[in-house]
């Protein structure tokens, strides 16, 4: 039996040990502060990991669940991603470069926060560890990504998350 130590585990050293997610993650953040993808960090990723997927849903949306965040071909390179990496993995260059960003449920590439009509909802995230790199052309969405995935995970780490 693995300890919890050595489990492939997903964190994010901005979300607290209650769980809540800040409101500059969302589109009720302020200014510059606001919509911006959270940091994500992970950690023992199961041996022969060749990438890393990551959906994020809000698993308490009215039209359930809805789609957030979808990232793949995350290289094992990588420890995490940094805060507000959305829409900069080509800016940051290096192995940030691959990751890839899908469509979330606001037909965008992606983050992007919801505007929640009341708080109390849980975000999953789930980190897919993958024995194989996905090729999913140029419009990448959470179904496509799961199909892709199926037959490939080595191991899934999730963290949840309440706004």
């Amino acid at each position: 039996m693995a300890n919890a130590s050595d489990e492939f585990r997903l964190v994010s050293p901005n979300i607290n040990h209650e769980g809540k997610l800040p409101r500059k993650y969302t589109l009720e953040g302020q200014g510059a502060q606001r919509n911006m993808s959270p940091p994500l960090e992970w950690y023992n990723l199961p041996q022969d990991t060749k990438s890393l997927s990551l959906v994020v849903q809000d698993i308490d949306a009215p039209i359930v669940p809805w789609v957030i965040w979808v990232v793949t071909n995350i290289p094992p390179s990588l420890k995490g991603l940094p805060e507000g990496f959305s829409g900069k993995g080509e800016e940051l260059g290096g192995d940030y470069g691959h990751v890839k960003e899908g469509i979330n449920d606001e037909k965008v590439p992606g983050w992007r926060g919801p505007k929640l009509p009341n708080h109390g909802h849980r975000f999953e995230f789930k980190l897919f560890a993958l024995d194989d790199e996905l090729k999913l052309g140029n419009k990448v969405t959470k179904d496509k990504l799961l199909e892709a995935v199926e037959g490939h995970v080595l191991g899934e780490a999730v963290l949840t998350a309440i706004f």
